[in-house]
């Protein structure tokens, strides 16, 4: 059912339409248009008797909370409700029969909520918008457990989606001095081999929320390289995971050294693969 309790919300259906819902609101949209569009692109529950009834009472939610309620989707809802087919289908899914008492109290108290007019719409939340820790090229260095600098690029500052990530990618620098800028326009990329890793580029985009509190004494900047190619996040660019651990830059550094003592040093590739456009006379 994907369902962790009896409220209105508490199933994935209905937390993940009420997200969209208000992602749209809160961007200015009206209510009528935003229920059009979930309607349009969420057909496909509508094959599904729990997916059906959980999109409608949501649905309806979201329109009262907005003041917009719809007469048709009141209408829907409260005849799902009164007709007990909501509940039929939780005992058709084996849902035993506390639960089911604990759901009709819920959608009793749900349609006795909305039946009522909410005296003012629910405000629109203005989006947050975070900026990248670091610029795009910027070269950092740290120092490893076994004393020497490593070395860090940042790949790419976000300005699209709001939530200022920056895409970095560790290298194999491993050297006694502290990098500079030359170290870092000649390195090679970390390929993670140790673990479960399979010949993965180490390049991941990092979230700023912790990174002053908590990670900012680990990094040096040194300066900055140029950077001709562009990253979106969850764009095809290139396979990136996320993190709001900074620590992710500095620790696959040693794991794959020390695999490498044994293993050998896995085939790595330079960083100007990353960072330079390729001509059109050499491809």
């Amino acid at each position: 059912m994907g369902t962790w309790g009896t409220a209105i919300k508490s199933n994935d259906t209905s937390s993940d339409i009420y997200a969209d819902f208000f992602e749209l609101y809160n961007e200015g949209q009206e209510p009528a248009a935003i229920a059009k569009k979930l309607i349009e692109n969420n057909k496909e529950l509508f094959n599904n008797p729990d997916g059906h009834n959980n999109f409608w009472f949501v649905l309806a939610l979201a329109q009262w909370e907005t003041k917009s309620l719809e007469q048709e989707i009141f209408q829907k809802v409260k005849s799902i409700i009164e007709s007990g087919q909501d509940l039929e289908v939780w005992r058709e899914l084996d849902a035993d029969e506390s639960e089911i008492k604990k759901r009709k109290i819920a959608l009793d108290k749900f349609l006795e909520k909305i039946s009522l007019e909410r005296p003012k719409a629910k405000a629109r939340k203005k989006k947050s918008i975070k900026n990248s820790i670091f610029e795009k090229g910027i070269c950092l260095t740290f120092k490893l457990p076994n004393g020497n600098y490593g070395g860090a690029v940042v790949l790419e500052a976000d300005k699209r989606t709001g939530f200022g990530y920056n895409l970095i990618v560790t290298t194999r620098i491993n050297q006694a001095d502290k990098p500079t800028i030359k170290d870092f326009e000649n390195a090679k990329v970390l390929v993670a081999t140790f673990g479960n890793w399979e010949n993965q580029p180490k390049v991941t985009w990092y979230l700023p929320e912790r990174y002053k509190k908590e990670y900012s004494e680990l990094f040096e900047t040194i300066g900055k390289i140029q950077v001709d190619k562009n990253y979106t996040p969850n764009g095809s660019e290139i396979r990136a995971s996320f993190s709001g651990g900074w620590q992710h830059i500095i620790e696959p550094l040693t794991a794959q050294f020390e695999y490498e003592k044994v293993h050998g040093e896995t085939k790595s590739f330079p960083i100007t693969d990353l960072t330079k456009k390729k001509k059109w006379w050499k491809l």
